[in-house]
């Protein structure tokens, strides 16, 4: 009787202390922060985006895994590299908009490829994200999941959508980073052009501050569409990527630079037009196209390339851009 009462004592006294103790805290809790914290947090977070911005040599690693699809054979790695600038081209406090230009060709030769743009939004109210062949429909963020985060929104070289997702700021075990929640994106032209089975990835990305520079790694699943015809998603190979970028200067940062002030101008109509088609239709389709992305891609990279040669000027090729967007979203039912 005296060791069941003592056992049951125990337990109760066990049970006190485990209802006593805190909860452990959970990667997509509220965030909870005094005033004077969340500042610091808000300067910290605004130092670390804006710390993403300058010249850097970049190298692309691309790598199938695990089949999650029976008689699926993973491809082989696919490594990459160059040169790119990454400038800061607007910041209202809450927004940081970082443009990549990317820089090919030798000292003597280059060529600048407006490449991919990166938008922070601190507590966003919603999301452009991608759902699937020509869509991409604005979506609410949980209210209890803006307080202190940033959504990041990737748009591809002609400036058309191509994902978005929000997540945290923070420092673990002495590593700065962000990590989004779960993204969808449309496929990349690596697997684009050669026609695969899958339409689609769903992953995390992760932004970690290094020493010398950032690295941007992601962790996909390539989708596809069930062969029953069911709607339901099913993967079909894992895939992890890891962008480096190291700090460096030694190639012709110089095109870079003459490359976006002769264009711009051009580039902010072209940005507005696609934000007021989104507006307006509470989402973005265009149809898409494995070489370039967007059907229209080619064409708003050529007059952009036309202003630098002088053939044309900002005015009237942003017209013409702006005509080419209206109609291709129109066309797709935008």
């Amino acid at each position: 009787m005296m060791k069941l009462a003592k056992t049951t004592l125990l337990a109760g006294l066990a049970s006190l202390a485990f209802a006593a103790a805190p909860a452990p805290a959970l990667a997509d809790d509220p965030i909870e922060l005094s005033a004077a914290a969340e500042q610091a947090a808000f300067q910290a977070d605004r130092e670390t985006i804006l710390s993403m911005a300058g010249d850097f040599k970049v190298t692309f690693d691309m790598r199938e895994s695990t089949a999650w699809m029976e008689g699926y054979d993973p491809l082989e790695p696919k490594l990459s590299g160059g040169y790119e600038s990454v400038r800061v081209i607007e910041d209202t406090g809450t927004k940081i908009v970082l443009q990549h230009l990317l820089v090919v060709g030798d000292e003597e030769n280059p060529y600048v490829v407006k490449h991919w743009r990166q938008d922070w939004q601190y507590e966003p109210e919603a999301i452009l994200t991608y759902e699937g062949g020509d869509t991409w429909q604005m979506t609410a963020v949980p209210e209890a999941m803006r307080a202190g985060r940033w959504s990041q929104t990737v748009w591809q070289v002609d400036d058309s959508p191509r994902y978005a997702g929000w997540g945290q700021w923070e420092t673990t075990h002495g590593v700065k980073r962000w990590r989004s929640n779960w993204t969808t994106r449309p496929l990349a032209r690596r697997d684009a052009v050669r026609d695969p089975i899958y339409d689609r990835y769903v992953g995390i990305n992760r932004h970690q501050i290094t020493p010398t520079g950032w690295i941007h790694w992601q962790d996909n699943t390539k989708m596809m569409p069930a062969e029953t015809g069911s709607g339901e998603l099913v993967p079909v190979v894992q895939e992890y990527v890891l962008n480096t970028y190291e700090r460096f200067d030694d190639y012709n940062v110089a095109a870079a630079e003459a490359y976006w002030e002769q264009t711009a101008d051009y580039w902010e109509a072209v940005r507005a037009e696609w934000d007021e088609v989104a507006e307006s239709n509470g989402g973005i389709r265009i149809a898409q196209q494995a070489q370039y992305g967007t059907e229209i891609a080619a064409k708003l990279l050529e007059l952009a390339d036309a202003i630098k040669k002088g053939e044309t000027d900002s005015d009237d090729a942003a017209a013409q851009a702006v005509a080419l967007i209206e109609a291709g979203t129109a066309r797709s039912g935008g």
